[in-house]
């Protein structure tokens, strides 16, 4: 009679056993050791909001983009590449904010345009191609029955 066991002799004896279990008992031990070692060297650094996030505040500066040494030294150039001075009410503080310029929401509606522009003649292409492909074949396939009859 046959035995339903999948699981080879060979995967039983202790020695295959001991081997698998430290092989899997070294690689949990990398695993949860580093993940142990990394929460031990994070050190949490205080995060200070702006001021424009707590409290009201004035735009002193219209939004206007920023240029290549503010882009890659200013945090708040860094997201849309336009920057407005602000000045808060109560602490008085002036802060740059990030901004959403006009003409940059303009030319992303017409790079968007462009783009399904594209797509709709990319499309229209491929159904032209495939309808004259179906009709082919479906020409073919009454020919042959014509022919065969």
């Amino acid at each position: 009679m046959e035995s339903d066991c999948r699981i080879p002799v060979a995967c039983c004896r202790p020695r295959v056993l001991v081997l698998h279990a430290l092989f899997w008992g070294l690689v949990s031990l990398r695993v949860f050791g580093a993940a142990l070692l990394s929460e031990d060297k994070t050190t949490v650094k205080p995060v200070v909001s702006p001021c424009w996030l707590l409290e009201d505040f004035i735009v002193t500066s219209a939004c206007s983009q920023c240029n290549t040494f503010q882009t890659k030294s200013w945090s708040s150039c860094e997201q849309t590449g336009y920057v407005e001075r602000i000045n808060c009410t109560r602490s008085n503080k002036d802060e740059y904010k990030s901004c959403r310029s006009a003409v940059m929401e303009e030319h992303l509606f017409w790079k968007f345009e462009a783009a399904m522009l594209a797509l709709t003649v990319v499309f229209a292409i491929v159904v032209v191609v495939r309808q004259r492909w179906l009709d082919r074949l479906a020409s073919e396939k009454v020919r042959r029955q014509i022919e065969s009859i």
